[in-house]
C-alpha cells in the first residue's frame, strides 16, 4: 500500500514531492519548513521555527491519523549547529516521556527559502 498525505493544516508541497507517504505501518513526512500555512512566512528565530517546523509535522501525521507521539525516527537540518542547544529545547518539549525517537541533527550550507531549521519525521502506526 502506498498512500498520499496531503493536508491544508501545513505548507503544501512546492515542487515534485508530497508532503507525506503512508505504507501501511509506516509513515515518511518530507522535511518540514517553518512555514506559518495561514500567512506564508517564517516566525523569527531558530526557536520558533523549531516549534513551526514540528507544528507542521503534527499536522501532517493527523492527516494520516497520526501525531508526534508515533514518530520513531526524526532529521533535524540545521542552518547553523550553533543553533542545536536552541533547538533541542524546543525539541525535547514536543516529544513527551522518555522514549524519545532516534535523531540525527546535522548542519547545512542552505535551507530553502534561507530556513534556520527542517525537520523530518517518520511516524509508525502500531
Amino acid at each position: 500500500m502506498k498512500k498520499v498525505i496531503a493536508t491544508d493544516k501545513a505548507p503544501g508541497a512546492i515542487g515534485p514531492y508530497s508532503q507525506a507517504i503512508d505504507t501501511g505501518n509506516i509513515v515518511f513526512c518530507s522535511g518540514q519548513l517553518p512555514i506559518i500555512p495561514e500567512t506564508g512566512v517564517f516566525p523569527d528565530g531558530v526557536a520558533a521555527q523549531t516549534r513551526q517546523c514540528l507544528k507542521n509535522a503534527d499536522a501532517v501525521l493527523k492527516a494520516a491519523g497520526l501525531s508526534l507521539a508515533d514518530v520513531v525516527k526524526t532529521t533535524v537540518y540545521l542552518q547553523h549547529m550553533e543553533d542545536f542547544a536552541v533547538m533541542n529545547g524546543v525539541y525535547e518539549a514536543a516529544f513527551t516521556g522518555t522514549d524519545y525517537p532516534a535523531r540525527s541533527a546535522v548542519e547545512v550550507a542552505k535551507l530553502p527559502k534561507n530556513a534556520l531549521v527542517e525537520i523530518e519525521v517518520i511516524a509508525l502506526r502500531s
